[in-house]
């Protein structure tokens, strides 16, 4: 079994983290400059309290749209480190298609990734310590069940806050990502059981993909994290 507790590379420099076949530097910053007036905008919120009711050791996300971006960093960072193990240690019998796939998804959470930490600059949480000790990588099947549930969980994770985001600028940028989120998750659970990608599971009665709040989220991805996430700031509704 493969197992893997790390800390996670912090570097400032997007074009030395991206794979060179993924996106440019260029293109990446282009895709940063669709926030318009973000930087001003988390520079003006900069009153916010650190480590307000804070645990000791834990680390604070914050509150207001610092702290919704944050907590989507937080779990970009989780599927970053994730997939990246995933193609660095490839389950036993993987076929070219899956590690193709499986490698673009990977691409596209570092990006992810990389974009929350460019927009929150100072404000940004640190490289977050994961933990797959329970996770074998070279299970087809362990794999695959682990990558479903950590996409099925940030699709509801970014629908239950998207509604806590008071900039509309975010909330679009929020709204395109959660989008190839929703594509990530169709894709695996189809790997899994073909024509699975919409189930009961997936969505509610009314055809609605399904909401979790960041409570809740947290409280199921502490279970793969070696630090502790402190969402008690974080805005609700």
């Amino acid at each position: 079994m493969n197992h893997m507790k790390t800390n996670l590379p912090d570097t400032g420099n997007t074009g030395d983290v991206l794979p060179a076949n993924h996106l440019g530097r260029r293109k990446f910053l282009s895709y940063l400059g669709m926030v318009g007036g973000g930087a001003a905008v988390l520079a003006a919120c900069r009153k916010d309290k650190n480590n307000n009711g804070a645990p000791p050791g834990s680390i604070d996300l914050g509150s207001g749209d610092i702290g919704v971006l944050n907590y989507a960093y937080a779990l970009e960072q989780l599927e970053a480190a994730f997939y990246t193990q995933v193609i660095s240690t490839p389950y036993s019998g993987i076929s070219s298609a899956e590690q193709s796939l499986l490698t673009d998804i990977r691409d596209h959470e570092i990006a992810h990734r990389e974009f929350y930490k460019a927009v929150l600059g100072a404000k940004a949480i640190p490289s977050l310590q994961v933990n797959f000790s329970s996770i074998n990588f070279s299970s087809r099947d362990n794999v695959l069940a682990t990558a479903k549930a950590f996409e099925d969980l940030g699709v509801s994770a970014y629908n239950g806050a998207g509604q806590l985001l008071t900039n509309a600028d975010y909330l679009l940028l929020a709204g395109k990502i959660v989008s190839v989120e929703a594509r990530h998750a169709a894709y695996l659970r189809d790997l899994i059981s073909n024509g699975s990608f919409a189930d009961n599971t997936a969505v509610d009665a009314n055809g609605l993909d399904l909401i979790n709040k960041p409570i809740d989220v947290l409280n199921t991805a502490k279970t793969y994290l070696q630090s502790t996430l402190y969402g008690g700031n974080l805005p609700v509704k």
